[in-house]
């Protein structure tokens, strides 16, 4: 039989991260009857408050509170969770840039393995799991059969798990500090530099018309800020419109971007990569516009438009226009 299942938990300043109510709807894939249990790291009053926070959405969490883990730092954390947790645990992590950092030598360190990125969870078998994977930028889906017997790491795509909102768990926090080992590694943290805003910050706004590869030339990025005029709006960017220098660096969504959380976020033009999309969070209404109706964007997006952007654009700006 597969073993216990833990979810990561990220957080930051004392909130846990979106994707914390996204991995209970994906262990009740996995395991409906049980769940997971909820792994809470870090340092400070700030722990409290998010293992209370996640109390009432996992029937157990585990509190792991030291100096050492002040700093979300990988090396440290493999370190802590291979040395404590059951050598056939199946362990949930998001799939971001600290989750790519933390999982496969986790499940190295464990003997178990390993299933990065995944979308969808079909269930579990005995100890078969099965999941749903995405390949060559989201074109084609790979269904995954894992034997989990001896423990497995899992990478959970964000935004592909709908987040548990109903809180009735009452869980119970269960302080495991005690049981901490020597937390000595070779990577050691330094500081945070944190990035430039530029002249938007689009961290901060409700609505953003965001344009990728489909715009195709610089000056027709002036579309997209007529559009975004209209509607009261600012234009953000995927990493290809940055690579280019048509737009500075503040305006990119994405994991090597900004992380954004408005309402509504017009995709346009945008394949939907999951690094892309991995910097999107709180479950906007997304509005994807893109030309290839077998772009990922659709999976995600709310309303989709299969048209060419540069045509669908001046037509919805005038149309906003009119109406005013």
């Amino acid at each position: 039989m597969a073993g216990q299942l833990f979810a990561y938990i990220a957080h930051k300043n004392g909130v846990a991260d979106d994707s914390a109510l996204e991995l209970v709807t994906a262990a009740a894939k996995i395991q409906a009857d049980t769940g997971a249990t909820a792994l809470v790291v870090g340092s400070g009053g700030d722990l409290d408050t998010v293992c209370n926070e996640m109390a009432a959405s996992f029937e157990q969490v585990w509190k792991f509170d030291h100096q050492a883990l002040s700093y979300p730092n990988a090396e440290v954390i493999r370190k802590l969770l291979a040395g404590l947790l059951p050598a056939d645990a199946m362990i949930l992590l998001p799939h971001d840039t600290f989750g790519m950092d933390l999982g496969p030598g986790l499940s190295v360190k464990m003997d178990s393995a390993y299933v990065p990125d995944v979308v969808a969870i079909e269930g579990l078998e005995g100890d078969q799991l099965k999941a749903v994977r995405q390949e060559y930028s989201g074109m084609v889906s790979t269904h995954v059969n894992c034997n989990v017997g001896g423990g497995a790491v899992l990478t959970c795509r964000p935004g592909s798990f709908p987040a548990d909102e109903s809180r009735s768990a009452g869980g119970q926090v269960v302080d495991k500090s005690s049981e901490i080992g020597d937390l000595t590694v070779r990577r050691q943290y330094i500081e945070v530099v944190a990035a430039e805003v530029g002249d938007v910050d689009i961290t901060k706004e409700d609505v953003l018309v965001s344009v990728g590869r489909g715009i195709e030339d610089q000056d027709n990025i002036e579309i997209a800020e007529d559009l975004a005029k209209a509607i009261g709006s600012v234009v953000s960017c995927s990493r290809p419109i940055v690579d280019a220098k048509w737009l500075e660096k503040s305006r990119q969504v994405g994991t090597s971007g900004q992380t954004v959380k408005p309402k509504v976020y017009l995709a346009l033009g945008i394949s939907g990569s999951f690094q892309h999309m991995g910097g999107i969070k709180g479950n906007p209404f997304i509005v994807a516009v893109n030309k290839n109706p077998k772009a990922p964007i659709f999976q995600v997006a709310d309303v989709g438009v299969v048209a060419d952007i540069l045509d669908f654009i001046p037509e919805l700006t005038e149309k906003i226009q009119e109406s005013k």
